[in-house]
């Protein structure tokens, strides 16, 4: 995102307008359900947690480009939590049924920590939010943990220590052993977040539908492994 400082809220919000006018348009063409049935709470959906320099951040963005899902990443998360316009503009957007789902939701998720001040309160209320009106393929900030589990895949993206240490020193120029001690810092950082918002189960791998070591696959064949997951989960049609 830009540097100036009009420049992180004016991408997030083009973010979300451009993504306002797709959803609206794809509810429009909607077929109404049948009288009686109940609609699910969110769209189905993609969760990407991965390990820093791993390569989940090409695997997110080539998945929405076959999808032609929205790719809601770290940084665009992060921003929308911390904006109150951005929040208020995806709240309004719904109808009283769907605020009634998503603080019920919430209160669920955020049980004895409910504030409506805190950052993390904000970042569930903004991925709820966001999968509620559509499809969408979500890279990292625990969204596998706040996201209804039986609506989506979640899917870990990781690679070797050395892999990663050396991704990350060729991207950043830092030599080889301060990448491994950020690598290894940066993975105690996001593990500590995990079990201090979600418990000590958190880090669990069991909570993932997939994992891939991109030792092995590049991320086209990464892509290729999810959407054959997708196929079978229901979740998108054969021929996608």
């Amino acid at each position: 995102m830009s540097a100036h400082p009009s420049g992180p809220r004016s991408s997030v919000s083009k973010v979300v307008e451009k993504q306002m006018r797709n959803w609206e348009l794809a509810r429009s063409q909607q077929v109404p359900a049948q009288p009686g049935a109940a609609a699910p709470p969110v769209a189905e959906f993609v969760s990407i947690s991965r390990s820093v320099a791993s390569g989940g951040s090409e695997v997110a963005r080539l998945l929405g480009q076959r999808l032609d899902w929205p790719v809601f990443d770290r940084e665009i998360l992060q921003a929308m939590a911390g904006d109150d316009q951005v929040r208020a503009r995806l709240y309004e957007s719904m109808d009283e049924r769907e605020q009634s789902w998503l603080e019920s939701a919430l209160r669920w998720i955020i049980a004895g920590e409910f504030r409506e001040d805190t950052y993390f309160y904000r970042l569930n209320e903004t991925i709820l939010a966001l999968a509620r009106r559509g499809h969408a393929v979500f890279l990292g900030r625990a969204s596998d943990l706040i996201l209804p589990r039986e609506y989506g895949i979640r899917v870990r993206i990781t690679a070797s220590l050395e892999r990663r240490a050396a991704a990350l020193a060729a991207r950043t120029g830092m030599s080889e052993a301060l990448a491994r001690a950020e690598v290894e810092q940066t993975d105690t950082d996001r593990a500590d977040f995990r079990r201090r918002h979600f418990g000590k189960t958190a880090n669990d791998p069991t909570r993932f539908d997939l994992a891939l070591n991109m030792d092995h696959f590049t991320p086209e064949q990464a892509v290729e492994v999810i959407l054959a997951a997708m196929r079978q989960r229901g979740l998108i049609p054969a021929a996608r």
